[in-house]
Protein backbone atom coordinates (compact mmCIF):
# COMPACT_ATOMS: atom_id res chain seq x y z
CA UNK A 1 0.00 0.00 0.00
CA UNK A 2 1.40 3.36 -0.99
CA UNK A 3 1.77 6.46 1.15
CA UNK A 4 -1.39 8.53 1.44
CA UNK A 5 -1.88 10.96 -1.42
CA UNK A 6 -3.49 14.34 -0.74
CA UNK A 7 -6.79 12.90 -2.00
CA UNK A 8 -6.66 9.84 0.24
CA UNK A 9 -5.45 11.86 3.22
CA UNK A 10 -8.53 14.07 2.87
CA UNK A 11 -10.74 11.00 2.55
CA UNK A 12 -9.26 9.45 5.68
CA UNK A 13 -9.60 12.71 7.59
CA UNK A 14 -13.24 13.06 6.48
CA UNK A 15 -14.18 9.54 7.59
CA UNK A 16 -12.46 10.01 10.94
CA UNK A 17 -14.09 13.40 11.47
CA UNK A 18 -17.59 12.19 10.61
CA UNK A 19 -17.21 9.12 12.82
CA UNK A 20 -15.98 11.32 15.64
CA UNK A 21 -18.97 13.62 15.23
CA UNK A 22 -21.40 10.68 15.34
CA UNK A 23 -19.70 9.24 18.42
CA UNK A 24 -19.94 12.62 20.15
CA UNK A 25 -23.49 13.47 19.05
CA UNK A 26 -24.89 10.20 20.39
CA UNK A 27 -22.44 9.63 23.25
CA UNK A 28 -21.57 6.28 21.71
CA UNK A 29 -18.33 5.65 23.61
CA UNK A 30 -17.67 6.33 27.28
CA UNK A 31 -14.63 6.01 29.50
CA UNK A 32 -13.98 2.38 30.40
CA UNK A 33 -16.13 0.90 27.63
CA UNK A 34 -15.31 -2.49 26.19
CA UNK A 35 -16.45 -2.32 22.58
CA UNK A 36 -17.10 -5.46 20.59
CA UNK A 37 -16.40 -4.57 16.97
CA UNK A 38 -18.42 -6.88 14.74
CA UNK A 39 -16.17 -7.72 11.81
CA UNK A 40 -17.74 -9.43 8.81
CA UNK A 41 -14.86 -9.13 6.38
CA UNK A 42 -16.64 -6.52 4.26
CA UNK A 43 -15.54 -2.99 3.43
CA UNK A 44 -17.78 -1.38 6.04
CA UNK A 45 -16.62 -3.35 9.06
CA UNK A 46 -12.94 -3.05 8.08
CA UNK A 47 -13.36 0.71 7.84
CA UNK A 48 -15.20 0.72 11.17
CA UNK A 49 -12.31 -1.04 12.91
CA UNK A 50 -9.77 1.25 11.24
CA UNK A 51 -11.61 4.38 12.40
CA UNK A 52 -12.14 3.09 15.95
CA UNK A 53 -8.46 2.21 16.28
CA UNK A 54 -7.64 5.81 15.40
CA UNK A 55 -10.21 7.17 17.86
CA UNK A 56 -8.78 4.92 20.54
CA UNK A 57 -5.40 6.61 20.07
CA UNK A 58 -6.60 10.22 20.06
CA UNK A 59 -9.68 10.20 22.31
CA UNK A 60 -9.40 11.85 25.74
CA UNK A 61 -10.95 8.74 27.29
CA UNK A 62 -9.81 5.14 27.58
CA UNK A 63 -11.76 2.30 26.01
CA UNK A 64 -11.05 -1.26 24.89
CA UNK A 65 -11.63 -2.77 21.45
CA UNK A 66 -12.11 -6.44 20.70
CA UNK A 67 -12.91 -7.68 17.19
CA UNK A 68 -15.43 -10.48 16.78
CA UNK A 69 -16.17 -12.40 13.60
CA UNK A 70 -18.90 -14.96 13.17
CA UNK A 71 -17.92 -17.88 10.94
CA UNK A 72 -21.32 -18.96 9.61
CA UNK A 73 -19.83 -21.98 7.83
CA UNK A 74 -20.53 -20.76 4.34
CA UNK A 75 -18.87 -22.97 1.72
CA UNK A 76 -15.47 -21.64 0.73
CA UNK A 77 -15.24 -19.17 3.61
CA UNK A 78 -11.51 -18.31 3.96
CA UNK A 79 -11.12 -18.90 7.70
CA UNK A 80 -7.50 -17.75 7.80
CA UNK A 81 -7.99 -14.23 6.42
CA UNK A 82 -9.39 -12.37 9.42
CA UNK A 83 -7.19 -14.00 12.09
CA UNK A 84 -4.09 -13.19 10.04
CA UNK A 85 -5.21 -9.60 9.49
CA UNK A 86 -6.09 -9.01 13.15
CA UNK A 87 -2.88 -10.60 14.42
CA UNK A 88 -0.91 -8.28 12.16
CA UNK A 89 -2.78 -5.30 13.62
CA UNK A 90 -2.35 -6.57 17.15
CA UNK A 91 -6.10 -6.38 17.81
CA UNK A 92 -7.61 -8.87 20.30
CA UNK A 93 -10.23 -10.98 18.55
CA UNK A 94 -12.62 -13.92 18.78
CA UNK A 95 -14.00 -16.13 16.02
CA UNK A 96 -17.46 -17.54 16.74
CA UNK A 97 -18.22 -20.72 14.81
CA UNK A 98 -21.95 -21.09 14.23
CA UNK A 99 -23.45 -23.00 11.30
CA UNK A 100 -26.26 -20.59 10.48
CA UNK A 101 -25.65 -21.24 6.78
CA UNK A 102 -27.25 -24.70 6.97
CA UNK A 103 -30.18 -23.37 8.98
CA UNK A 104 -30.87 -20.60 6.46
CA UNK A 105 -30.57 -22.91 3.45
CA UNK A 106 -32.93 -25.39 5.11
CA UNK A 107 -35.56 -22.83 6.10
CA UNK A 108 -35.53 -20.48 3.09
CA UNK A 109 -36.69 -21.80 -0.32
CA UNK A 110 -34.24 -21.48 -3.19
CA UNK A 111 -34.43 -18.04 -4.78
CA UNK A 112 -36.02 -16.36 -1.77
CA UNK A 113 -34.34 -13.64 0.27
CA UNK A 114 -32.11 -15.06 2.99
CA UNK A 115 -30.91 -11.81 4.62
CA UNK A 116 -33.73 -11.43 7.17
CA UNK A 117 -33.32 -14.85 8.80
CA UNK A 118 -29.55 -14.74 8.46
CA UNK A 119 -29.31 -11.39 10.22
CA UNK A 120 -31.65 -12.49 13.05
CA UNK A 121 -29.59 -15.60 13.73
CA UNK A 122 -26.35 -13.66 13.58
CA UNK A 123 -27.65 -10.86 15.80
CA UNK A 124 -28.86 -13.27 18.49
CA UNK A 125 -25.52 -15.04 18.58
CA UNK A 126 -23.56 -11.78 18.76
CA UNK A 127 -25.78 -10.37 21.54
CA UNK A 128 -25.18 -13.49 23.61
CA UNK A 129 -21.43 -13.42 22.98
CA UNK A 130 -21.24 -9.73 23.94
CA UNK A 131 -22.66 -10.68 27.35
CA UNK A 132 -20.17 -13.52 27.69
CA UNK A 133 -17.11 -11.32 27.14
CA UNK A 134 -18.45 -8.39 29.17
CA UNK A 135 -18.75 -5.97 26.24
CA UNK A 136 -20.54 -2.74 27.11
CA UNK A 137 -21.17 -1.76 23.47
CA UNK A 138 -21.48 -3.56 20.12
CA UNK A 139 -20.16 -1.58 17.15
CA UNK A 140 -21.65 -2.29 13.71
CA UNK A 141 -20.45 -0.98 10.36
CA UNK A 142 -23.72 0.45 9.02
CA UNK A 143 -23.27 3.78 7.24
CA UNK A 144 -25.46 6.68 6.08
CA UNK A 145 -26.68 4.86 2.96
CA UNK A 146 -27.63 1.75 4.96
CA UNK A 147 -29.72 3.94 7.25
CA UNK A 148 -31.51 5.65 4.36
CA UNK A 149 -32.12 2.36 2.57
CA UNK A 150 -33.63 0.89 5.73
CA UNK A 151 -35.86 3.94 6.12
CA UNK A 152 -37.32 3.51 2.63
CA UNK A 153 -37.58 -0.27 2.97
CA UNK A 154 -39.63 0.15 6.13
CA UNK A 155 -41.80 2.81 4.51
CA UNK A 156 -42.36 0.99 1.20
CA UNK A 157 -42.72 -2.57 2.50
CA UNK A 158 -43.42 -2.32 6.22
CA UNK A 159 -45.67 0.71 6.53
CA UNK A 160 -43.51 2.30 9.22
CA UNK A 161 -41.31 5.39 9.44
CA UNK A 162 -38.16 4.04 11.03
CA UNK A 163 -34.56 3.41 10.10
CA UNK A 164 -31.37 2.26 11.87
CA UNK A 165 -30.62 4.57 14.80
CA UNK A 166 -26.95 5.42 15.33
CA UNK A 167 -27.33 4.16 18.90
CA UNK A 168 -29.77 1.48 20.00
CA UNK A 169 -30.72 -0.32 23.20
CA UNK A 170 -31.67 -3.94 22.46
CA UNK A 171 -35.21 -5.08 23.27
CA UNK A 172 -34.04 -6.98 26.36
CA UNK A 173 -32.08 -3.97 27.57
CA UNK A 174 -28.84 -5.94 27.85
CA UNK A 175 -26.95 -4.62 24.82
CA UNK A 176 -26.20 -1.18 23.38
CA UNK A 177 -25.53 -1.15 19.64
CA UNK A 178 -23.56 1.75 18.15
CA UNK A 179 -23.01 2.71 14.51
CA UNK A 180 -20.03 5.12 14.40
CA UNK A 181 -20.14 5.29 10.57
CA UNK A 182 -23.71 6.64 10.60
CA UNK A 183 -22.64 9.95 9.00
CA UNK A 184 -20.28 8.37 6.43
CA UNK A 185 -21.13 7.86 2.76
CA UNK A 186 -20.85 4.40 1.23
CA UNK A 187 -18.89 5.76 -1.73
CA UNK A 188 -16.26 7.17 0.64
CA UNK A 189 -16.03 3.88 2.51
CA UNK A 190 -15.69 1.90 -0.72
CA UNK A 191 -12.92 4.18 -1.95
CA UNK A 192 -11.12 4.03 1.38
CA UNK A 193 -11.35 0.22 1.56
CA UNK A 194 -9.90 -0.07 -1.93
CA UNK A 195 -7.05 2.27 -1.11
CA UNK A 196 -6.28 0.50 2.19
CA UNK A 197 -6.42 -2.86 0.39
CA UNK A 198 -8.52 -4.50 3.08
CA UNK A 199 -8.74 -8.29 2.56
CA UNK A 200 -12.42 -8.30 1.60
CA UNK A 201 -14.35 -11.54 2.14
CA UNK A 202 -17.47 -11.77 -0.08
CA UNK A 203 -20.74 -13.17 1.31
CA UNK A 204 -21.62 -16.32 -0.65
CA UNK A 205 -24.97 -16.68 1.04
CA UNK A 206 -26.75 -13.53 -0.07
CA UNK A 207 -24.28 -11.40 -2.00
CA UNK A 208 -25.50 -12.73 -5.35
CA UNK A 209 -29.18 -12.00 -4.71
CA UNK A 210 -29.47 -9.04 -7.05
CA UNK A 211 -33.24 -8.76 -6.81
CA UNK A 212 -33.33 -8.09 -3.09
CA UNK A 213 -35.68 -5.29 -2.09
CA UNK A 214 -32.66 -3.52 -0.60
CA UNK A 215 -30.87 -3.64 -3.94
CA UNK A 216 -33.89 -2.07 -5.62
CA UNK A 217 -34.02 0.73 -3.05
CA UNK A 218 -30.26 1.23 -3.28
CA UNK A 219 -30.57 1.64 -7.04
CA UNK A 220 -33.38 4.16 -6.59
CA UNK A 221 -31.32 6.25 -4.15
CA UNK A 222 -28.23 6.12 -6.35
CA UNK A 223 -30.30 7.29 -9.31
CA UNK A 224 -31.67 10.20 -7.29
CA UNK A 225 -28.16 11.16 -6.18
CA UNK A 226 -26.88 11.09 -9.76
CA UNK A 227 -29.77 13.25 -10.95
CA UNK A 228 -29.51 15.68 -8.02
CA UNK A 229 -26.13 15.51 -6.25
CA UNK A 230 -26.47 16.11 -2.52
CA UNK A 231 -30.01 14.75 -2.29
CA UNK A 232 -28.99 11.90 0.04
CA UNK A 233 -27.39 14.38 2.43
CA UNK A 234 -30.66 16.33 2.52
CA UNK A 235 -32.71 13.16 3.08
CA UNK A 236 -30.43 12.06 5.90
CA UNK A 237 -30.79 15.45 7.57
CA UNK A 238 -34.55 14.95 7.51
CA UNK A 239 -34.10 11.95 9.84
CA UNK A 240 -32.53 14.37 12.30
CA UNK A 241 -35.30 16.98 11.96
CA UNK A 242 -38.54 15.17 12.69
CA UNK A 243 -41.74 17.16 13.29
CA UNK A 244 -44.29 14.78 14.90
CA UNK A 245 -47.07 17.38 14.69
CA UNK A 246 -46.70 17.37 10.90
CA UNK A 247 -47.17 13.60 10.55
CA UNK A 248 -50.17 11.44 11.50
CA UNK A 249 -49.09 9.23 14.40
CA UNK A 250 -51.48 9.77 17.32
CA UNK A 251 -49.00 8.03 19.63
CA UNK A 252 -46.37 10.67 18.96
CA UNK A 253 -48.56 13.76 18.97
CA UNK A 254 -51.82 14.52 20.77
CA UNK A 255 -53.93 15.61 17.81
CA UNK A 256 -57.20 14.94 19.68
CA UNK A 257 -56.51 17.66 22.22
CA UNK A 258 -55.81 20.40 19.68
CA UNK A 259 -58.13 23.36 20.24
CA UNK A 260 -58.27 26.96 19.12
CA UNK A 261 -56.61 29.24 21.67
CA UNK A 262 -58.98 32.20 21.92
CA UNK A 263 -56.48 34.11 24.05
CA UNK A 264 -53.72 33.95 21.45
CA UNK A 265 -52.95 37.35 19.87
CA UNK A 266 -54.10 37.86 16.29
CA UNK A 267 -51.23 37.47 13.87
CA UNK A 268 -51.16 39.41 10.64
CA UNK A 269 -48.99 38.27 7.77
CA UNK A 270 -46.39 40.70 6.57
CA UNK A 271 -46.40 41.23 2.83
CA UNK A 272 -42.86 39.80 2.72
CA UNK A 273 -44.20 36.44 3.97
CA UNK A 274 -46.56 36.05 1.00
Amino acid sequence: MSTLSVKHAKLQKRLRRLAGEAVTDFNMIEDGDKIMVCLSGGKDSYTLLDVLLHLQKVAPISFELVAVNMDQKQPGFPEHVLPAYLKELGVPYHIIEKDTYSVVKEKIPEGKTTCSLCSRLRRGTLYTFADEIGATKMALGHHRDDILETFFLNMFYGGTLKAMPPKLLSDDGRNVVIRPLAYCKETDIAEYAEFKEFPIIPCNLCGSQENLQRQVVKGMLQDWEQRTPGRLDIMFRSLQNVAPSQLADTQLFDFKSLRVDQSAPMRYLDVTEL
